[in-house]
């Protein structure tokens, strides 16, 4: 097993296995009675089925981003899309008849669509991490062996460049940065400069914002004795898309509360579900044929024994098969009563390019 993870100001790399957990209550309470003294993995977008935590052999962690090494990818080509575009199209204006339905409690829900890469050799997860580090200004990334999952999972990896931060927790300090509402970046300055002017402006991308950031101020509410929230969203972006974020500060209530509690207690977040969450997880069931997300659009990280850690959303990355010959990636957008069908199918294309530019795609 090996783990990388990598933030602006922070990295871990962790390898080895002293136990593995395919189930969120039993790594909770290894890490609660002393019985694991750190650990590192994913969790799935469905907590309760989903886990692939591991107490590693060795942890090491740095206040510096990681220093990728220098690779060479495989080639690749995009093998099929989960659904076809013109079919995405088509259920988001199935949600936008929900939204806007008289009546209707549901203000917002996230459609996700796939794409499916082929290799023309093994792609090491490892080095695909280190590329999309490399190319991200703040220095982003990560690499998950889903192994401890167990069943289809084993040899399997989830490996990405995600910019948003689910919570980050040091002593009684909390910080969360969600991001929500999305613009394509353009290769003409100006253009591009005005894309991230627009998407500041956009009431229906603020709105969209605001779900997400109400609902992680509500959910930290009941943990933390204070929580500070901005009056408006800061722009911020990656090197394919403009997005709104957050920054959320908060002080813990109780020392107790850890960083892996705090993850559990915001995730999923509208950012990735919608809401409110009950309806908007039952509407992406319907109108998603129950495609299961797995690991997509949950959270990786690490926690340690003092309860320190952090978790980043688990989106912008690519679900790579155990022979390293093919690859799934996953988009999602959230949909509002407002949405245009056929941007939020442009905001799909213009995230998956974190993943496709590495291969020339």
């Amino acid at each position: 097993m090996r783990f990388v993870y990598s933030r602006p100001d922070r990295s871990v790399e962790a390898t080895g296995t002293r136990q593995a957990f395919d189930h969120i209550d039993d790594a909770r309470e290894a890490l609660e009675d002393g019985s694991a003294r750190v650990l590192v993995g994913a969790i799935g977008f469905d907590a309760s089925t989903r886990c692939a935590l591991v107490e590693p052999a060795t942890f090491d962690r740095r206040d510096e981003p990681r220093t990728p090494e220098p690779v060479t990818l495989p080639g690749a080509v995009i093998a099929s899309q989960n659904p076809p575009p013109d079919k995405h199209v088509a259920r988001v204006q199935r949600a936008l008849t929900v939204l806007n339905h008289p009546g209707s409690a549901l203000r917002k829900v996230v459609l996700a669509r796939s794409i499916t890469l082929v290799f023309d050799a093994p792609l090491s997860p490892t080095a695909f991490a280190d590329t999309l580090i490399e190319a991200n200004p703040m220095h982003n990334g990560f690499a998950v062996d889903l192994t401890a999952a167990g069943g289809p999972y084993f040899g399997r990896h989830l490996v990405g460049s995600s910019p948003e931060l689910l919570v980050r927790r040091t002593g009684t300090e909390v910080i969360c940065r969600p991001f929500a509402g999305t613009a394509a970046r353009h290769q003409d300055p100006v253009a591009d400069e005005q894309a991230g002017a627009d998407l500041l402006a956009s009431a229906k991308n603020l709105a969209e914002h605001r779900f997400v950031v109400d609902a992680i101020a509500e959910a930290l509410a009941p943990l933390c004795s204070e929580v500070s929230v901005p009056d408006g969203p800061t722009l911020t972006s990656t090197p394919a898309v403009w997005h709104l974020a957050t920054p959320i500060t908060a002080t813990l209530a109780d020392p107790a509360t850890t960083a892996l509690d705090l993850a559990l207690a915001l995730h999923p977040t509208p950012a990735v579900a919608g809401s409110p969450t009950d309806l908007a997880l039952q509407t992406i069931d319907l109108l998603e044929s129950g495609r299961n997300r797995d690991f997509y659009a949950g959270t990786v990280g690490w926690c340690d024994a003092s309860g320190d850690g952090e978790w980043m959303v688990a989106i912008r990355c690519l679900d790579i098969a155990a022979d390293g010959l093919s690859g799934v990636a996953t988009a999602g957008g959230g949909i509002v009563a407002d949405s245009d069908a056929s941007a939020e199918l442009d905001e799909t294309t213009a995230k998956f390019a974190t993943v496709l530019r590495p291969f020339g795609l």
